[in-house]
């Protein structure tokens, strides 16, 4: 499978690009045979775009030819979660409904991403309006983790189709978003790297909300490299010269915080082990390793398990914009809204000044290192057989979602990245979390773990393959 163009990294596909030792329409094709070949079996996709692409990919060529170049991301295949307006695909967020005809107008992120011409495979699945973190839809089916050939586990969520699109080939780059970990969940249990951006940093208009507060854009690939390459193409600050991923850092000269505790509680065989050797190997490579415990986590966490900030914004945007869609939402998505109903005005301002006390608090902790290192998940993949008992679903959901959320509750940014399996035989991530607004210098930092420790094919091998029929 590897042996397809779209694995090769994105700086060396935009030189070959270039070169003319490869096209646009290579690119494309092999996203298309991949898709024929595993990728419906994989459901990454709620909206296939292959025929299209193909012809958004000979228009790239032909711009090349003539020797025009839009940007760095120009003929690369690329995924977009199904919660974000692309024009001319149809936008459902996980809905059972097809989203009224605004929610196909692009915004500044995918507006820069289409200015380049990449060729758009298509839209990935998400969790129905991205209010879960395992990857579950009640309309359309969970993805299939393709780390697991025998049982149909969960692929992360809410972005859930943007990590089984790259390990099946139908991608090189995918677009998520964050809000509690719905970038990072599933990058980590796809054995993928996964960015989620400082909020505030890239714009969240025309990408359908689950919380005005917390929402962040994010970035999904096989490579740290990768990301830093799409993120330097991508990112609003480009013009100014600190705002560019640094040059990969020395892990000589890097200082990592590693709390003790809460993180690493509860974790599914071979997931704290794992993380603790990924570890041990940066610092027998020279990084200096802390102890550093992050202020206010269980107060962070605490206000998660309330229901943050999200249930009552999300419940605002559907009472207000979409009330036609309440009835029909996904059970685990209504509970979760219903539960907002009985909030006081006076409860959620609490919560939001909770949330900037929180962020101020972290942001001087962190100061004190480059970045902190965590488990990304806690849990392996559950099967989907498993979570269908009651108080299943909410309790796996919770365990999921509970190492990531920090980062949003506490305004930071992050980055997982693979390190091994774990005692299931699933991918396991690394969480590094760097301070607000550092994201170039956090993917920098990500640049330096990944030479040391390997990227994810490197580590993780080829995920097996299913065999049709």
């Amino acid at each position: 499978m590897q042996d397809s163009p779209i694995f090769l990294p994105l700086r060396e596909q935009r030189e070959r690009l270039r070169a003319g030792t490869l096209t646009a329409t290579a690119l494309a094709e092999a996203a298309v045979a991949a898709y024929h070949q595993r990728g419906k079996l994989d459901h990454a996709y709620l909206t296939w775009n292959g025929e299209q692409a193909l012809a958004m990919a000979k228009a790239a060529d032909a711009v090349l030819a003539q020797g025009g170049d839009a940007g760095a991301l120009m003929g690369m295949a690329v995924s977009i979660k199904d919660i974000y307006a692309v024009i001319g695909l149809p936008t459902y967020a996980g809905s059972s409904q097809r989203l009224p005809k605004r929610w196909e107008r692009p915004g500044p992120v995918v507006s820069a991403l289409l200015k380049q011409l990449p060729s758009v495979m298509g839209k990935t699945h998400s969790v129905e309006f991205a209010f879960g973190g395992l990857g579950t839809n009640a309309h359309w089916g969970a993805p299939r983790n393709p780390w697991d050939i025998h049982q149909h586990r969960t692929p992360g969520g809410s972005s859930s189709g943007a990590g089984v699109s790259l390990v099946s080939g139908t991608a090189s780059l995918a677009f998520g978003t964050d809000t509690a970990g719905s970038v990072r969940i599933p990058a980590s249990m796809t054995g993928v790297v996964g960015l989620k951006t400082t909020a505030g940093r890239w714009s969240t208009e025309q990408i359908v909300p689950l919380s005005s507060t917390l929402d962040t854009p994010g970035l999904l690939a096989r490579r740290v490299d990768d990301i830093a390459f799409a993120f330097d193409a991508l990112d609003p600050g480009l013009s100014c010269k600190d705002n560019r991923v640094p040059a990969t850092a020395s892990l000589a000269d890097l200082t990592f915080g590693v709390p003790e505790t809460f993180f690493w509680d509860d974790c599914s065989s071979g997931i704290a082990e794992t993380v603790r050797a990924a570890i041990k190997q940066l610092e027998a490579a020279g990084a200096r390793i802390v102890t550093l415990e992050l202020p206010g986590i269980n107060d962070a966490y605490e206000l998660f398990k309330l229901g943050g900030v999200a249930a009552p914004e999300l419940a605002a945007f559907l009472k207000t914009e979409l009330p036609e869609m309440i009835d029909s939402l996904d059970p685990n998505v209504a509970a979760r809204v219903k539960a907002a109903d009985d909030m006081p005005a006076w409860e959620y301002v609490r919560r939001r000044t909770v949330l900037d006390s929180l962020a101020a608090s972290a942001a001087a902790r962190m100061a004190d290192v480059d970045a902190v290192l965590t488990p990304t998940v806690a849990i392996t993949p559950p099967t989907i057989e498993s979570l269908e008992p009651d108080g299943a679903y909410p309790k796996a959901n919770m365990h999921a979602l509970r190492n990531t959320v920090i980062a949003n509750f506490l305004g930071l940014c992050a980055l997982t990245l693979p390190v091994g399996k774990d005692a299931a035989g699933m991918p396991v991530g690394l969480q590094v979390l760097g301070g607000p607004w550092q994201d170039a210098k956090l993917l920098a930092i990500g640049q330096a773990i990944e030479n040391e420790l390997g990227s994810g094919f490197e580590i993780l091998g080829q995920p097996p393959v299913v065999k049709r029929g």
